[in-house]
């Protein structure tokens, strides 16, 4: 009888073990890597506040490599922004797993263009935006400054200089007081890298970029300066999207030390469109208001446009306090001098302008008036805010009126934004019951009657 008997090699049962215990090790040393970055990834998030992270953290390709976590970056400016911003606090974190830190830029080779991952490599600005920095050749020579504009005209110049230690600026008033101007002066004076924008050309530059996918690059092309000008932040309101990356723009440039400068009709909290973080933010900064031009700086520029001295004089008193009417007036007026091969005295202006000059003042007039003043628009004191600056704006006005001309409730109420017969009586008891013991708002009511007379 025969027995057969297969006899392994000794050492097979030892290979396959070997294989075995291998593919066990390969495993669990995979394992272990994806536990340590997410691991590492929940640490950081913890430790970052949330805009931050997922702003420029998340975005970060983590690779373990050598006892060091790399996180690659889609372009450099996002790279050198976590080093600066966050390379210390991530440098802290890694090092309590054991972990060196390096953060770099990922290779062109490895770059995959799809729709989810914005990173074509250059963003071109619009030709409105090159034009626009390169407009104004005087600077700040060609703002007219009164005195009430010198806080402004001063918070600008120092930005321009570079040795600013406020930011933002956030400068506001009514159309035509200058603060475009004001805006462009810094613009072209600036010592630094400066980029204007007007608040229209932000929100179509914007959403051209995501459309076209270059969103990172927008985002490389509006951090690459010194000093960020917005010019009109209304432009943005109720455009949530837009809004919110302006927001993350104001505060990335802030935590890296850059100038920003604003510019919108009204105050920041006077502002409608926006919600209340947004409002909060403008006004952490400085914020100035610039008055519209009055009688002498309505004749300075008269003057600085080539207007003889008894026609600027005489211009001056019977022109809106406009900026830019001033300047159409000025135009206006040269344009006929080089036509027409002759001298502009006032007969001829008087001609020429019949459709700008103000004769007898109407109510209306008497009410806008009253709102250069007191520093409100014409369209807010029409329109139906019940801010309490506006509310009283009205009240003042509608008693001015009731003083200083014949005019029955009714009509008042109309020239204030239709306000109906019982709004205005109420308005008139409110302001003569506080008369009694209110001495600025008396002082306030004389001035208002003055110029409706």
């Amino acid at each position: 009888m025969f027995m057969w008997v297969t006899f392994a090699p000794k050492n097979a049962q030892a290979g396959n073990s070997f294989k075995k215990g291998k593919g066990a090790n390969d495993m669990q040393a995979s394992t272990k890597q994806i536990v340590n970055i997410e691991s590492i990834k929940a640490t950081i998030s913890a430790q970052t506040d949330s805009a931050g992270y997922t702003s420029w953290i998340a975005p970060l390709q983590f690779e373990l490599c050598d006892g060091c976590l790399n996180l690659v970056a889609h372009n450099q400016f996002a790279a050198d922004y976590v080093k600066n911003v966050y390379g210390e606090n991530l440098s802290t974190i890694v090092s309590e797993f054991g972990l060196g830190l390096n953060i770099c830029v990922r290779s062109s080779a490895n770059i995959v263009n799809t729709a989810n991952d914005n990173v074509v490599c250059a963003y071109t600005p619009s030709e409105k935006a090159v034009a626009r920095n390169t407009k104004n050749k005087d600077g700040f020579n060609r703002f007219v400054c009164s005195d009430e504009n010198t806080f402004a005209l001063m918070a600008c110049k120092k930005i321009a200089s570079g040795n600013a230690s406020f930011s933002q600026l956030f400068i506001y008033g009514p159309s035509g007081c200058g603060k475009s101007l004001l805006a462009n002066c810094i613009c072209v004076e600036s010592v630094n890298r400066v980029l204007m924008m007007s608040g229209g050309q932000f929100v179509a530059d914007f959403t051209r970029s995501l459309r076209d996918k270059t969103i990172f690059a927008f985002k490389d092309y509006c951090r690459n300066c010194d000093t960020f000008i917005l010019d009109d932040v209304c432009a943005l309101a109720g455009k949530r999207a837009t809004t919110d990356e302006f927001m993350q723009l104001v505060s990335d440039l802030r935590d890296m030390g850059k100038n920003i400068v604003l510019t919108a009709n009204m105050a920041p909290n006077a502002l409608t469109g926006f919600d209340r973080r947004i409002q909060s933010l403008f006004a952490s900064g400085l914020v100035v208001d610039v008055v519209a031009p009055n009688a002498y700086v309505r004749r300075s520029m008269l003057l600085s446009g080539g207007v003889d001295i008894a026609v600027a004089d005489e211009l001056s008193k019977r022109i809106a306090a406009d900026g830019n009417l001033v300047n159409g007036v000025i135009n206006k007026i040269k344009t006929y001098s080089e036509l027409m091969g002759e001298r502009v005295d006032m007969d001829i202006a008087a001609k020429l302008l019949g459709d700008t000059l103000s004769k007898n003042k109407t109510p209306i007039a008497m009410v806008k008036s009253m709102c250069e003043k007191m520093c409100v628009s014409y369209d807010e004191i029409c329109g139906n805010s019940r801010a309490r600056r506006l509310v009283r704006a009205r009240q003042v006005m509608m008693a001015a009126l009731k003083s200083a001309t014949n005019m029955s409730l009714t009509e008042i109420g109309n020239v204030c934004g239709g306000r109906d017969h019982a709004t205005v009586v109420y308005a008139l008891n409110q302001i003569e019951s506080q008369k009694i013991s209110d001495l600025i708002l008396n002082a306030e009511l004389d001035d208002m009657i003055k110029l409706c007379k």
